[in-house]
């Protein structure tokens, strides 16, 4: 077995396709290898690598090259700590070398269409999911070029259930919101290859065809939890649903969803520039 098909077997133990065949690549082995890393060592990575990182980010593709992209970078200590304290479960946001937001700005857009003398309205649902994406993307980006080298990170999209303090904080004007924060530094222990959702379920050819999903996350919960169980003392909302038979991925995460997140987000964005016409 190659070593991508090892990593392949790894990540996903469906039985699925191997990769087999297809000239092995050492980017492609580490994505599939990749881990989310919420421990760091104190060792600060250099301003010349995260400058290097930020326009590797910049440089990934943008809707209609509108370039609805930006990079904040929060390294005053005071802010760390504002934000850090509204997540106290997360001790890694105040705590991680580095500590990344990414925005949306569909602000940067409108004003130019004012600078130009052109009407301009990027406040559209549009605007919004075309700077969210850009951001998205600037991110995974950066992600994956800093673990190739040797960097760890976490993602924290969980900022915008506080929109509201944390705008405040970061100073954000209308029209430029975070799609997610990003924890980045040098790993201070291993973490662990996440088992991810059987493609069968996750990947169709020529038309969508859910009809297998009951079987294949059965199946997909049996195995993960052989390999990392969710202990008992995060069991959500017991006092609500009861005490599961079985706690798997499906029931944490069906129990997850239960409760709607970023509920402040919505009117947040409304009376910050956005009609979503």
């Amino acid at each position: 077995m190659s070593t991508s098909a090892s990593a392949i077997e790894r990540r996903f133990g469906d039985g699925g396709p191997s990769g087999e065949g297809a000239a092995d690549n050492e980017f492609i082995r580490r994505i599939l290898s990749r881990k989310t890393v919420r421990r760091y060592s104190d060792v600060m990575p250099s301003d010349s690598l995260l400058e290097l990182l930020v326009a590797a980010a910049l440089s990934a593709s943008a809707k209609s090259d509108f370039q609805q992209a930006s990079i904040l970078r929060v390294s005053d200590p005071a802010q760390r700590a504002a934000i850090g304290k509204l997540f106290p479960s997360m001790p890694w946001i105040g705590f991680s070398p580095v500590f990344f937001v990414f925005l949306g700005d569909a602000r940067r857009l409108q004003r130019i269409g004012e600078l130009r003398g052109k009407p301009v309205r990027n406040g559209t649902l549009e605007g919004f999911f075309n700077a969210s994406v850009d951001a998205a993307l600037a991110m995974q980006t950066l992600i994956l070029c800093a673990e190739s080298v040797g960097l760890g990170i976490c993602p924290i999209s969980v900022i915008r259930n506080e929109i509201d303090k944390v705008a405040t904080i970061l100073e954000l004007p209308d029209m430029v919101f975070p799609v997610a924060g990003l924890c980045l530094g040098y790993p201070q222990a291993e973490g662990y290859v996440s088992l991810r959702l059987p493609r069968r379920v996750t990947t169709h050819r020529d038309r969508y065809d859910d009809s297998g999903l009951p079987a294949a996350i059965d199946d997909y919960d049996r195995r993960r939890d052989a390999l990392h169980s969710i202990p008992p003392q995060q069991h959500r909302s017991n006092a609500e649903f009861g005490e599961a038979a079985f706690y798997g991925w499906s029931e944490d995460k069906a129990r997850q969803a239960a409760k709607a997140e970023g509920a402040a987000f919505p009117p947040y964005l409304r009376s910050h520039g956005f009609s979503f016409d």
